[in-house]
């Protein structure tokens, strides 16, 4: 039995129909954990994302990304994120049994390593890899950072800039001939440096999480139009890169500054859609179809809509899309770049 989230009860005020309940889709970013006492989502396991994901939409298939659960407890350091791997390809195997209904969930799977270690950071890829049992796609090593108190930094406090450092890099290097990809998680004002990045390793599939991040909170409150112009100017300069793939989602936290969760009851899909359609299609415009994959970034995106409403959101902006487009960003590219094909 699914445990709800916190919020359920006002999440429950705005509830619709699945739209194109037939459409396949391949959600290529949800994250997966044990109980975390007074979070939004206090649990995510195989029955909380299988409620969400068969809850009126046709998703066939997901791709999990790592989030900091399940870590060993002891062992070298370093290798304590291989934890992480051989929960989730548990739960994967659970659901390739199909006894939790059609969505093979975590199909493909991205864990973390500690690219900062170099060279190091070789032997930790290579047992996540078997860790993965077939499943292993790569790695995210958040690098969102500000030099705000009121934005929050990655959960592993990196430093500023730390996709140009040296260390890093050594590190990153280990990725592309182990056919591993990164997603590339940052602020709208780094953007430069994934850019950079895509361009010192043209070889290797970059990812880009969340639009990189437009931030709408602290000092950017207030200041949507000045983020999406500096945001628009750095993401046409990002699409020239032939290596990187843009995930279109992840724009309803906190720290987007949309202000949701604060409202007396979730948006529609249309308002949804309405307020943030902008970033989509300028997104799709500078990357194509080929290269741009929706997503739903749950159970995080939760504190603002449920995953019906969000999947309906994404079918709206495409409504006037041809059938081809449609596959592309809804499935093909994303079980594309994930492998799942």
């Amino acid at each position: 039995m699914a445990v709800p989230p916190s919020n359920a009860a006002w999440l429950a005020l705005t509830t619709e129909e699945a739209l194109e309940p037939a459409l396949p889709i391949c959600d290529p970013h949800h994250h997966l954990w044990g109980p975390r006492p007074g979070h939004l989502q206090p649990l995510y396991l195989i029955d909380e994302i299988v409620a969400d994901a068969q809850s009126g939409h046709n998703v066939v298939s997901t791709v999990f990304i790592e989030c900091g659960a399940m870590f060993k407890a002891d062992g070298p350091e370093a290798l304590r994120p291989v934890g992480e791997v051989e929960f989730v390809n548990g739960i994967a195997a659970m659901s390739a049994s199909g006894e939790y209904g059609k969505t093979r969930v975590a199909a493909g799977i991205i864990g973390t390593a500690n690219l900062l270690l170099g060279d190091a950071a070789g032997a930790v890829l290579d047992a996540e890899i078997t860790a993965g049992g077939g499943r292993y796609r790569g790695i995210r090593l958040g690098g969102t950072w500000d030099a705000s108190d009121e934005v929050p930094n990655h959960r592993t406090n990196p430093p500023r800039g730390m996709f140009l450092q040296s260390d890093f890099r050594a590190g990153f290097a280990h990725l592309g001939p182990r056919q591993l990809s990164f997603e590339a998680w940052c602020y709208h004002h780094q953007l430069s440096e994934v850019t950079d990045l895509a361009r010192a390793f043209p070889n290797t599939t970059i990812i880009l999480d969340h639009f990189g991040g437009p931030i709408g909170v602290g000092p950017y409150a207030g200041k949507a139009d000045e983020v999406y112009a500096q945001w628009r100017t750095a993401i046409s300069e990002l699409a020239t890169c032939p290596n990187v793939v843009a995930k279109l989602g992840g724009l309803n936290m906190e720290v987007n500054g949309f202000g949701w969760h604060e409202q007396a009851r979730p948006p529609t899909s249309q308002e949804l859609m309405e307020a943030t359609r902008r970033y989509y299609e300028y997104t799709i415009e500078q990357f194509g179809v080929a290269r741009c994959m929706f997503e739903s970034n749950f159970p995080v995106d939760k504190v603002t809509c449920s995953y019906t409403v969000l999947w309906n959101s994404f079918k709206r902006l495409t409504a006037g899309y041809s059938a081809a487009e449609k596959a592309q960003l809804f499935h093909d590219t994303a079980a594309r770049a994930y492998r799942l094909v």
